[in-house]
């Protein structure tokens, strides 16, 4: 057979990138990416929303009170005639910024704690592990209820009615959802501390604090992302249960909590009143919930999707 030649198939290389890898698992779990869309429609509705929906939020008309929703008032209003769509976009801000100024604390606390346990090879690390223990034993509503009562009189002096309340609330929901997140990295260094790569780097010279920061840590961050989720989440709860209760914000900072104990009387003559606040956290919690959950398929490398 002449004049035959063997052309060689020109092979597309694709580089291996983790982060792409990443989103390729996170994409597969479509209730996840679902609630992905759903949060950043939510954040996006808080913060721009006052540009578009110029209504104040201490607007009275008691010509309007408690009317269902309308063109003029979307989610209807309360029993001061004051607009809920209005006072959810700025109450909304509020909660977020909460949960995740929470989460920022729990997930510093919890890794430094966790961090340093799981490093020591001796009494430190027990007795660090001996006071995540004792802080999980803790009831933490009776606990949260009781350092509100204590502190939130001197905050407020000191740093205002709403930047008193918003600090104490942050570092003590922050500061009882730590205790996870410590076990979870404790584990994680604990694991890695032992592989080749880190003993390669101990060999060369490597002190501790460049094994935790170049080795181990970049390894580990995957479950405290998926930690860090879940408090959100949970400090957003915790953040309406306390509002609902009244030891919350002031009452003239409406946020989603705090709506919901306003609108408690008057369930069964205005339900839309706490519907949407209510609607607003629930979406809020479930679609983090849903997003940890893919973050958790994600990063974990011996799934095979």
């Amino acid at each position: 057979m002449a004049g035959l030649t063997l052309a060689s198939p020109s092979v597309e290389r694709r580089t291996y990138s983790p982060w792409r890898e990443t989103w390729r698992r996170y994409r597969r779990h479509r209730l996840a990416v679902v609630s992905a869309f759903l949060l950043l429609a939510l954040i996006a509705a808080v913060v721009f929303g006052p540009f578009v929906w110029r209504v104040s939020i201490n607007d009275i008309d008691f010509t309007s009170r408690l009317e269902g929703p309308s063109l003029a008032h979307p989610f209807g209003t309360d029993d001061l005639g004051q607009d809920i769509l209005a006072r959810m976009i700025y109450g909304g801000r509020i909660s977020l910024a909460v949960g995740l100024a929470a989460m920022a604390v729990a997930v510093l606390v919890g890794t430094l704690i966790g961090a340093l346990a799981g490093m020591s090879r001796g009494a430190l690390g027990h007795a660090l592990m001996w006071l995540t223990d004792l802080f999980l034993s803790l009831p933490q509503l009776p606990l949260l209820l009781l350092l509100i009562y204590l502190f939130r009189d001197g905050l407020k002096a000191v740093f205002g009615p709403e930047g008193g309340i918003f600090i104490l609330i942050v570092l003590v929901i922050g500061g009882l959802r730590w205790m996870p997140v410590a076990r979870l990295v404790r584990a994680q260094f604990l694991s890695l501390r032992e592989k080749e790569f880190v003993e390669a780097a101990r060999a060369l010279g490597a002190s501790p604090l460049r094994q935790v920061v170049r080795h181990i840590l970049p390894n580990a961050v995957g479950p405290v992302i998926i930690a860090g989720t879940i408090d959100v989440a949970a400090a957003i709860i915790a953040e309406s249960t306390l509002s609902f209760l009244g030891l919350g914000f002031p009452p003239d900072t409406p946020t989603w909590g705090r709506l919901l104990f306003d609108a408690k009387d008057y369930l069964d003559i205005a339900a839309h009143w706490a519907m949407f606040p209510g609607g607003a956290i629930f979406i809020a919690v479930v679609a983090i919930n849903f997003i940890g959950d893919g973050l958790r398929d994600a990063l974990d490398a011996r799934r095979v999707i």
